[in-house]
């Protein structure tokens, strides 16, 4: 599949950015509640694990902890 390595990248830099902040799904809901997109933290989980998410979802939780910059080392 083309797109596999790209998906789990995709899936790494949310994990990453949540590791680093300590940031759990409960969190990041909140925090996406307040851009106005209304997930719960399952929704999140299950989108996030099964790498199947569109990268405006990507960008707005990236956007959501804080992000400023991101590494795609």
């Amino acid at each position: 599949q083309p797109y596999e390595v790209w998906e789990q990248t995709a899936k790494g830099l949310i994990e990453l950015e949540m590791a680093n902040r300590g940031i759990r799904y409960k969190d990041l809901a909140r925090m996406l509640e307040e851009l106005g997109i209304e997930e719960s933290p399952e929704q999140i989980n299950r989108k996030v694990n099964r790498k199947r998410f569109s990268a405006a979802f990507l960008v707005a939780c990236l956007q959501a902890m804080g992000a400023k910059t991101i590494s795609l080392d």
